[in-house]
This record gives C-alpha cells, structure tokens and sequence, in this order.
C-alpha cells in the first residue's frame, strides 16, 4: 500500500501547516503558533474558503491560542457568513417551490443542504450561490420562470451546432434585486465524459428536511464521486473541497456501491487522490471498506501533483492566470483522464468551436461545413497567433 506519497508537507508555509492542524484539532499547537504571521494565516483562512469551521473550532478549543484581533476578524466574517446562508436558505424553498409547482425535478448540489449533511450547521461553510440539477429537457422551461421571477441569465456561453449540451455543464443567473447567483446545472460536470444520468441519480437521492418544505439531493455514493471530481478538476486548490471529503469520510459509505461508481466512470485513482490528500492533511482515518482507495494507482502522484496548487496559492477563478500555472493545470487536468476519457478528448476536438465561427463566419444553415473545415481554421488561427507574437 502507498498511501504515504511524498508531499513535501515542510515545504508548505507554516502558516498553512498550522490551518491544518487547527482545522485536525492536533495536539502541540502551542509550539507551532510561536513567530506567526497572523494576516498571511487569515488571508490563507479567506482564500481556502474555511473560515466558518475555523472560528467555530478556535472557539470551542479556547480562543486565547490565537490573537483576539484575529479572533475577532473570523468572529465577523462567520457571523457575515451564516447570515448569507440562511438568505440562501430561504431561496433554496423559493426555487424548490417554483420547480414542484411546475413539476421539474431538481436536486440541490452544494449550498446550505451541502453544510448540514457534511457538518451539520450551515453556518460552518462558506456558498456563494445556489447549484441545482434539472433533466436538460426542462431548461427551457426554468429559464422562462426564473426571467419572470427577475432573475438574468449569463449568456456567457458560445456555441456551434449545440456543442453546449456537452462541452459545457451549467448556466449561471442572477437576481439584481435579492443579489444572489444561481448556477442551473443539466451536467455534473463539463464534457466530454460519460457520467450519471439525472434519471440514476434521482433514483438515489435523499431527502433533507431542515427547511419547511422537503429538498432533495444526491445520495451519498453520488455526492462522493461529485465532490472529488469537482475538487480534483480545480486541483484541490482550496481545502475547503478536501474538509469536504474529510466529513464525508465519517460516515457510512457503501464501499462496493462506490467502487462500482468510480470504476463505470473513470474515476478510481481521482477518489484514491482525495483519500490520501485527506489522510495526509486532516489525518482522516479511512473506514476499511473505503482502503482500497489508497492503494488506486497514479492515486499516489496525482495527490503530489495537487500539492502545487498549495505551494502556490493558486485561484483558479482569476480572470488572469500566470503562464506557468495555466500550462501546469492544463496537464494536470489532462493526467486526471483515463485512456478512453482521453481518446474521447481527442476525439472531440475534432468537433467544431465557436471559435471556427468566429474565425469564419457562416449563415446557420452551411454551420455543418465546420466539420470538414476545422483543421484548416484552427492551422489559420496559430498561423496568425505566431504571426502577431
């Protein structure tokens, strides 16, 4: 078994090191806060998205282990945080209520339902929108009702011969009024890749009712397989993605369901990745029905691959990424595929872009010719790239 890769954990500043152990509740912190800097450790806290659980882990161990300004900057925010929450709360009961009356099944992906089933409050963890799940065919629908509900649709996504239904997963709207974002999903994740249907992960869903009305989400072999290959996909560049998978962890998952799970959709050595990052961070102790992760292989250099992002401090939400980072992401995302996922990306950039329009525009109905034209628009755009660099 390798479940000890070498991730270089005394490269980390000890600003993080010391996150971890806070957020790991490990004994002889004392030690480890001497010669602190305090606001490079409090911009760690804001950029990993863990501040809630911090504050709430400080306060319980005893808020005199850390400065009482810093103390009273992660009071602030989680106070700030839980009244976002519970705004998003009561739009999770708006936006069920709208879909059952209009008969569209959705299932709640992260926010508020994703606090209580991981920690049980939703005040410990940080949501900045609502994610919900609907059959495709129903889209149409949803958007008209949620415009007459005064919310904006994005159209940030380009598209060619309805290349959106696969190669994009979500559309985003926004509420002017209310200030919230809602992302309407009909894929878990961006193609090309098989994944779960709707009508599958329907069919296992839960129910949570912390809400006045019942709200439905993804049962817990599901939830797994969503969340870490939602958190491998962004490099694990925030811990609060592997606190995730560190609660989930605690309770009881079904090891042959998820083996099963992982196997169908490629996904083996992205749960073993997870599994040890946890282990090796928040010292998450594996069930023995869940070990076979650790022994996945690539898990073990898939989970130092991720280790980058950590060292680095990446944001991959930035609207402008560092050369270096861009290129590494790029082949870590592509060392994340299996053989079949990445033949299947070959394939597919044979399948017109938007770009090809861009580069060559034609009425709707000749859009077909992209196919056969597409080699020669793509050898034009780097002809012209070089040109211009």
């Amino acid at each position: 078994m390798n479940n000890n890769p070498n991730l270089e954990m005394e490269k980390l500043p000890k600003e993080l090191t010391v996150l971890f152990s806070l957020l790991s509740s490990r004994t002889g912190q004392d030690q480890e806060l001497l010669n602190m800097d305090w606001d490079f450790f409090l911009e760690l806290a804001f950029h990993h998205r863990v501040y809630p659980i911090l504050y709430k882990m400080i306060k319980s161990q005893n808020e005199h282990i850390i400065p009482p300004n810093v103390f009273a900057v992660l009071e602030h925010a989680y106070r700030s945080n839980t009244f976002q929450m519970m705004q998003l709360c009561q739009e999770m009961e708006f936006v069920n209520r709208l879909c059952t009356e209009s008969t569209i099944p959705l299932l709640f992906l992260k926010g508020p339902v994703l606090a209580i089933e991981l920690y049980g409050d939703i005040s410990l963890r940080t949501s900045c929108d609502l994610d919900i799940l609907i059959p495709i065919a129903d889209l149409e629908r949803l958007n008209g009702i949620l415009i007459r509900e005064g919310y904006q649709k994005d159209d940030y996504i380009l598209s060619v011969l309805g290349d959106w239904k696969w190669r994009h997963h979500h559309v985003t709207y926004y509420h002017p009024a209310k200030g919230l974002k809602l992302e309407v999903h009909w894929r878990l994740h961006p193609g090309p890749g098989k994944e779960p249907s709707f009508t599958e992960l329907w069919s296992r869903k839960r129910k949570s009712d912390f809400l006045r009305t019942p709200v439905y989400y993804l049962g817990k072999e599901d939830l797994f397989f969503f969340l870490v290959t939602h958190g491998s996909r962004h490099g694990w560049s925030r811990i609060r993605w592997l606190l995730d998978i560190h609660q989930l962890l605690q309770q009881k998952i079904d090891g042959g369901i998820l083996h099963s799970l992982l196997k169908k959709f490629h996904s083996l050595k992205i749960g073993g990745q997870a599994a040890i990052l946890s282990t090796q961070l928040f010292d998450t102790k594996i069930p023995k029905e869940l070990t076979w992760m650790l022994d996945e292989p690539q898990a073990s250099i898939l989970a130092e691959q991720a280790f980058f992002y950590l060292h680095n401090q990446v944001n991959l939400h930035s609207n402008s990424l560092p050369p270096e980072v861009f290129d590494y992401h790029k082949r870590h995302l592509f060392s994340l595929m299996s053989f079949p996922q990445k033949l299947l990306y070959a394939i597919s950039t044979l399948y017109p872009y938007h770009t090809d329009l861009a580069t060559l525009p034609l009425p709707k109905y000749l859009h077909v010719l992209y196919f056969p034209l597409r080699p020669f628009l793509w050898a034009w755009r780097k002809t012209r790239k070089h040109a211009l660099s």
